[in-house]
């Protein structure tokens, strides 16, 4: 093994570069950037295209075709021009995290098991902590004990920033946001149907980079396009899938739905004509002191009037009508278009329309959940419409309501955090097993 011990924050880096590139996360992403082995400066992380290829380029390493433990670390150690850290310290500790996945190329030499990304974690991990490392009175070191409780205190939360879907968890359940944003209890590694968002997603970004319109030609030519990002999309998340069999199900399903979007697409163009001016578009915004930040799927303006419609595109269960949506926004439960909605209105659009484009099912034609802001009172939406209104005094009563809760949980001192009282919230939590006062279903309780 290695003849010196690796520097634990570059060993950690390296371990995280390697995590990212067999099953890449935004939250891993954060990590990275804020490691001062990145080579990011901390204000401009974010809008830096250097990191972001690098990201890029080691898990293209990694999906290479017989590709070596020891060539995925040189690429990380090339992409973040780790071998140029100052100091011996640096290249002792690069030159041991080598030796670890060198041995661990030579244990599958020959073999027909591919080697893991998480079995050189775990060797670089060990590394780290070997026993004959560890000074001698350490590890002698015996037991402390009994010990009295501590006394209670406050509990540390996030300070840096707020997202919709932060709010959300709150709002769905304040335990489910303890675990996830406070504890980081349990990794959420995720799971087919959100993979297949991701993968849409991507698919979606980079079409609507090359047809921002719907005549930005002929529509079997789009048609051509579009399939092929699909195919590079979920070629790109492929190693997500546990299997070839829900990767090639989920690939197909996608494509369905694509034709069936495109329809759509095209449809909407010619009956009003229309630009996409953004995809993934940033937004960043300050209210009330406090800072939020998302990711909207796409922007669209309209070529006439210049008004401004904000779509979210939705792989999942989403509400079934306006009037099913427009009451989630007012019950605080819901704030991803009303926050989109105030980032680009301070960004100086004219924001008229509120979007979610359904993308679950291929079986169904796609049926916008619209919603249309009024500055008066508006009108209550018929039970079953796909569009309605939304009064822009709804939007500001959001607004308030994003800004309370971020004071809330930034500022506040909160006692406990209460679980839902709906089970069904429960379903799909990734806490679900380590939340003993979760809610159960009456069937639960009473089948015994």
């Amino acid at each position: 093994m290695a003849a010196s011990i690796p520097s634990p924050v570059l060993a950690g880096f390296v371990c995280d570069a390697l995590a990212y590139a067999a099953d890449p996360k935004e939250a891993l992403a954060d990590r990275l950037r804020r490691s001062p082995h990145s080579g990011v400066d901390r204000d401009e992380a974010a809008a830096t295209p250097l990191f972001s290829a690098a990201l890029e380029g080691i898990a293209a390493t990694l999906r290479a075709q017989g590709i070596g433990a020891r060539d995925v670390v040189a690429t990380i150690v090339r992409r973040f021009a780790l071998d140029e850290s100052p100091g011996d310290a640096a290249g002792a500790s690069i030159a041991a995290i080598l030796a670890c996945a060198e041995s661990l190329d030579v244990a599958h030499a020959g073999g027909t098991a591919p080697w893991e990304p998480a079995a050189l974690i775990a060797l670089i991990d060990g590394e780290i902590a070997a026993p004959e490392r560890v000074p001698a009175a350490i590890a002698t070191a015996q037991p402390l004990g009994p010990h009295e409780r501590e006394p209670d205190g406050p509990v540390a939360r996030r300070t840096a920033h707020f997202s919709a879907s932060s709010l959300g968890a709150y709002a769905e359940c304040e335990r489910k946001w303890y675990y996830r944003y406070v504890c980081a209890a349990v990794e959420d590694r995720g799971s087919s149907a959100s993979f297949y968002g991701s993968a849409f997603h991507y698919a979606l970004e980079q079409f609507h980079r090359e047809a921002p319109r719907g005549d930005s030609a002929p529509a079997a030519e789009l048609e051509r396009r579009l399939d092929a990002w699909v195919i590079e999309a979920f070629e790109r998340f492929r190693k997500r899938f546990t299997t070839n069999v829900e990767f090639e199900l989920q690939k197909r399903r996608a494509r369905r739905t694509a034709r069936r979007y495109l329809a759509w697409f095209l449809e909407r163009s010619r009956a009003h004509p229309f630009t996409v001016i953004g995809r993934e578009e940033e937004a960043a915004i300050e209210l009330g002191g406090y800072s939020f930040v998302g990711f909207i799927d796409r922007l669209d303006r309209d070529d006439v009037t210049a008004n401004v419609t904000v779509v979210d595109y939705k792989t999942g269960t989403i509400a079934q009508s306006a009037a099913e949506y427009r009451e989630r926004i007012a019950r605080f439960v819901d704030f991803q278009l009303p926050f989109y909605y105030w980032a680009r209105t301070e960004a100086g659009d004219r924001v008229v329309r509120l979007a979610l484009v359904p993308l679950k099912d291929a079986l169904l034609d796609v049926r916008p959940i619209e919603l249309e802001v009024v500055l008066g009172p508006a009108a209550a939406v018929r039970s079953g419409e796909p569009t309605g209104l939304i009064g822009h005094d709804e939007l500001v009563r959001a607004r308030a309501r994003m800004i309370e809760l971020a004071k809330r949980l930034s500022d506040d001192a909160i006692e406990r955090f209460a679980t839902t009282d709906d089970p069904d919230a429960c379903t799909f939590c990734a806490y679900r097993n380590a939340c003993r006062d979760r809610p159960r279903r009456a069937e639960d309780r009473f089948a015994r």
